[in-house]
């Protein structure tokens, strides 16, 4: 059955007699229900109103998180952008400000990448021969492509951003504040060009940053190689003759550059003799596993002593320049581990941070055979023109044939690719521009201990280990489509270096107006100066900027601060973000960004809470895809279930800190257990209202004179105030959706149901306290399903006179008034609830329908005591029983066992315990039972004993079991038991 056919009557808008309720139908289209509000919205300008009304309140900020529009959006855009809308709804019902501005993210490698394939081209060498400024144009109309869809999503699922007058990233104000931030890190020292090995995509082109590595590891079989390094010269070749260094490494590829071998300075090494006869040397711990148990030890000496060893390197492709120092021989280092290989790793300082490190202290050169675009240079034998992680078999079988080869294996690990493209990436050398995070460790960890995350595990779990271990920043992309790097350089000593903060400057440096010029290239690489009195011409570096940095300064450049006019004052009032939010794969990307930048330039994070979501995965559990047929278009889902519905699943259906399943059926029972539900009980209310002639007019009557059922539901409507207020400041939807759940099943299946009467007969106090309850209940729902609830207020308390406003959404949030609650009502409710349940379970198991009257129903003694006539009138109502009798009234009825209650005696008596226990079973259980009935105490004789054991309710365990003619049931310590006799007049009752 469809939504359509299940509810079919389109929303009445016809308006009803002052004072009165707009008729309610008993069912409701939901998506036809929605459009009509959204058209509302869009004609009366409802968020603009909720905007100019919370003027001059205190500001509560939130930052959008941009997405690029280069791609059409997907149901994952639904959940960041619900929870994104609930909190600063609910903080502006709470009376603040929440100013929303929507934003784009506009530069970088994915729209790069979509726009090669769109035009057919691959790689940089073709963009160049495209034209940068032509290729530049169709990236920015690819970003604004999809805007439009966007936008239809926005306004369907009702997320209130302006999106009118959004932030891009590509803007010329945004790139001149861009620039801003970049000039006072350069101006600290802190963004410096540097000759680093960092993870590079041959294909795009370009380096990452770490951040951005994180994000495309995928497992590989790769091969790994335990290879023989035969000794040259030294000691061991004059003791040993033939002897050979067994190195192991899972990068083949790498030994054609081999500079050095580098073994632990702190472990020892053995020369053994394998049963094969051969002399091999490898780290002491490592022998057994790697050379057998049968090799013999022929010396055993530290690493320390290797120092100097000179060997024949693998391949001899190379040319190395001329050095003084000593290539080709054993260094030692501490990152050389012994938990693996053999204890001893060969070094190629082009592939790896370490290698290059070591390298360098020692002057060892860097040489790279491996070209940009990952091949090996074509006059290399056997792998010339071949890319680096297709080389391996090659040289494998190359080495096995020389009979240098001792091992390979087969090794399954994760492997970086390239995030964009899935390209592997190499670790390679390269000149880039690095902002020093590192130097900012401790400051970023303090900002950290100052934000408050959700889940808050994300702070010293994911986050706090990528802090931790920080390292800098690679900022600059040698590409086309992004922020260009704005440091100019003189041709003449390149060490002279200017970082250009603005437009403004560049021009006063140039003696031009530029002004008006486009801050992309290839525009602006045209630009230079001179400086008096220093020879030379500045040109500014080819490089762009990771488009991560464009994303971390949006608190800032998203109001063109500081040059654009009245952005001082903007920025001042919206820093930093008392809230944002995005999925668990930004804390290594927006939220990172975010910190980084606005922590290094202004000393402080961009934001004081952050909530992080789980993925959104299809209904089989797998990740979302086209090619596996499960995707879910976000449109056609809200026009199947409803907006309401697909929001409050993204919120309330399940933890949404971790991975969730979404599918049609998912989302249909949020229809069925919560919408219509509440639904429900508003048009039971219109309509039991209009057929009494009864509006919400003049003074209510007091609380404290209602039913007792009344009194119940305003007791536990505020309380449901102070668990959803409290769930919503946490950040917590999804508790706060359970206590509306909650609520709003109790509120259709026990208050409503329980009063029925009241209501046919038109009950004023009924009728008031529904009211009151559903006007409380609508808004506190009304952040997460704005369109039913708008509905709601507009057909009952706006038609009725009763709401100031005229949208739910300009409303007020409810506030408690504590002096109503009633926490002992509560709780003997809830308990009358719970024997409701267990004598339902009684008349289950005897087969004894609800509908044929019985003459008692027994309860625990201290539970009938504690129930007003009131509460055990509603109890015996709803089991369709005459009476409600405690056991204490029917002993003759009941049998009684006791034994002890292990937990608390074990406290006071320890190893004696079990004594205890074996009297309290002798005891007459009968007597025991009346003794510590109400806080009585029984006198526990212990056999050879001298003095008696005092015991409380605490210390024992009594079960009441009725005899013959009564159905029992006896759950969690609570029994109760229905009399089964049925009289004549019984039965003519369950007739009638």
């Amino acid at each position: 059955m469809t939504q359509t056919d299940r509810i079919n009557t389109a929303p009445d808008t016809a308006p009803s007699p002052a004072g009165t309720y707009r008729p309610v139908p008993a069912r409701v289209d939901l998506v036809a229900m929605e459009h009509e509000i959204i058209r509302r919205w869009q004609d009366e300008r409802t968020f603009e109103r909720t905007l100019a009304a919370s003027e001059g309140r205190p500001r509560w900020t939130f930052y959008e998180g941009p997405p690029t529009a280069n791609g059409m959006p997907g149901a994952h855009h639904i959940e960041a952008r619900v929870f994104k809308d609930v909190f600063p709804r609910f903080r502006t019902m709470q009376g603040y400000r929440v100013e929303r501005k929507g934003g784009w993210d506009c530069h970088g490698l994915p729209v790069e990448i979509a726009v090669e394939k769109e035009l057919g081209i691959n790689g940089k060498a073709e963009i160049e021969a495209y034209g940068v400024e032509a290729f530049n144009a169709r990236c920015r109309e690819s970003v604004l492509r999809h805007v439009d869809a966007f936008t239809q999503l926005t306004d369907r699922m009702g997320y209130w951003v302006d999106t009118d007058n959004p932030y891009r990233t590509m803007d010329t104000a945004y790139i001149e504040s861009v620039w801003w931030a970049l000039k006072q890190i350069f101006a600290g020292g802190l963004l410096v060009e540097d000759y680093r090995v960092t993870p590079y995509c041959p294909r795009c082109g370009t380096g990452l940053s770490d951040h951005e590595l994180a994000q495309g590891y995928e497992m590989l079989s790769d091969l790994s190689v335990f290879v023989r390094f035969p000794v040259r010269t030294g000691p061991l070749a004059e003791r040993f003759g033939d002897v050979a260094l067994l190195i192991w490494t899972t990068t083949p590829w790498t030994l054609v550059s081999n500079t050095a071998a580098a073994v632990h300075p702190e472990a020892d090494y053995v020369v053994a003799r394998t049963a094969a006869g051969e002399q091999l040397i490898v780290a002491a711990v490592r022998r057994e596993e790697v050379l057998g148990a049968d090799s013999e030890v022929l010396a055993e000496f530290a690493g320390t002593t290797l120092i100097g060893t000179a060997y024949r390197r693998p391949f001899d492709w190379v040319t190395f320049p001329e050095t003084d120092a000593p290539l080709h021989t054993v260094l030692t280092a501490d990152f050389v581990t012994t938990e693996d290989g053999t204890g001893i790793v060969h070094v190629a300082p082009a592939f790896g941070a370490d290698d290059f490190a070591i390298c360098r202290a020692n002057d060892l050169p860097i040489v790279n055979p491996v070209g940009a675009t990952g091949v090996f240079a074509a006059d290399l034998p056997l792998v010339g023109g071949v890319f680096f992680k297709t080389a391996d078999e090659a040289l494998v079988a190359d080495l096995t044939g020389r009979g240098l080869l001792f091992r390979r294996r087969e090794h399954a690990h994760s492997y970086p690719h390239c995030w964009r493209c899935h390209t592997p990436l190499i670790y390679y050398a390269l000149p880039s521009w690095y902002i020093r995070t590192t130097t900012a460790k401790g400051t970023l960890l303090r900002e950290n201990e100052a934000t408050t995350w959700r889940p808050d595990t994300i702070k010293h779990g994911r986050f706090g280990d990528w802090l931790d271990n920080n390292v800098d920043w690679a900022l600059s992309r040698s590409r086309f489509w992004g922020t260009p790097l704005p440091i100019w350089r003189n041709d003449a000593d390149p060490d002279r270096m200017i970082c250009v903060g603005s437009l403004a400057e560049l021009s006063a440096l140039t003696g031009t107006d530029l002004s008006e010029v486009n801050p992309h290239r290839p525009h602006i690489d045209h630009v230079t100066f001179t400086v008096d009195g220093v020879a030379g011409t500045y040109q500014r570096v080819p490089e762009v900027i990771d488009a991560w940095f464009d994303s971390g300064s949006m608190p800032f450049a998203q109001w063109g601060f500081p040059h654009a006019k009245g952005s001082a004052e903007s920025f001042a009032a919206a820093f930093p973000a008392d809230f944002i939010c995005e999925a668990i794969d930004q804390t290594r990307g927006w939220f990172y960004s975010l910190m980084v930048v606005n922590t290094l330039v202004f000393d402080q994070n961009a934001y004081r809470h952050v909530v992080c979501l789980g993925h959104i995965l299809a209904e089989d559990g797998r990740k979302m895809s086209k090619h596996l047929g499960n995707i879910l278009e976000p449109i056609s889902l809200m026009d199947t279930h409803g907006a309401d519905a697909v929001r409050w699943f993204m919120a309330a259906g399940g933890s949404p800190w971790v991975s969730r399943r979404v599918g049609h059926q998912t989302i249909g029972e949020t229809v069925r257990k919560v919408l219509l539900t509440y639904w429900s009980a508003v048009s039971f209310q219109a309509l039991y209202a209009g057929a009494n002639g009864w509006s919400p007019a003049g003074e209510a009557p007091p609380v404290a004179d209602r039913h007792v059922l009344d009194r119940w539901l305003t007791s536990q409507t505020l309380v449901l105030i102070g668990e959803v207020t409290q769930a919503l400041e946490d950040f917590d939807t999804l508790r706060a959706g359970s206590a509306l759940t909650g609520f709003v099943d109790t509120l259709s299946n026990w208050y409503v149901r329980r009063s029925r009467r009241r209501f046919w007969a038109g009950e004023p106090e009924a009728l008031w306290t529904l009211h009151e309850t559903l006007d409380t209940l609508t808004r506190l729902m009304a952040p997460l399903v704005p369109f039913i609830t708008e509905r709601v207020w507009s057909d009952l308390f706006v038609a009725s006179g009763t709401a100031d406003v005229d949208s739910v959404h300009m409303a007020t949030w409810p506030v408690a008034d504590e002096g109503l609650i009633d926490g002992e009502l509560g709780e003997q409710m809830a308990s009358i609830q719970r024997l409701v349940e267990l004598g339902r379970a009684a008349r289950s198991r005897a087969k004894m329908r609800v509908r044929q009257p019985l003459n008692r129903i027994l309860i625990p003694s201290a539970l009938h005591a504690r129930l007003t006539d009131e509460l055990r009138g509603q109890l015996a109502a709803e089991l369709n029983v005459l009476a409600v009798e405690p056991f204490a009234g029917a002993r003759e009825l009941v049998d009684h066992s006791a034994k002890g209650n292990f937990r608390a005696l074990g406290r006071r008596y320890g190893t004696q315990t079990q004594i205890i226990a074996q009297a309290i079973a002798l005891a007459d259980a009968a007597e025991l039972a009346a003794a510590v009935a109400d806080g009585g105490s029984f006198h526990l004789t212990v056999p050879g004993w001298s003095e008696t054991v005092e015991l409380s309710a605490d210390d024992v365990l009594i079960s009441e079991r009725p005899r013959d003619g009564w159905s029992v049931i006896n759950e969690q310590g609570e029994t109760v038991a229905l009399d089964l006799a049925l009289t004549p007049e019984l039965v003519r009752s369950g007739v009638a």
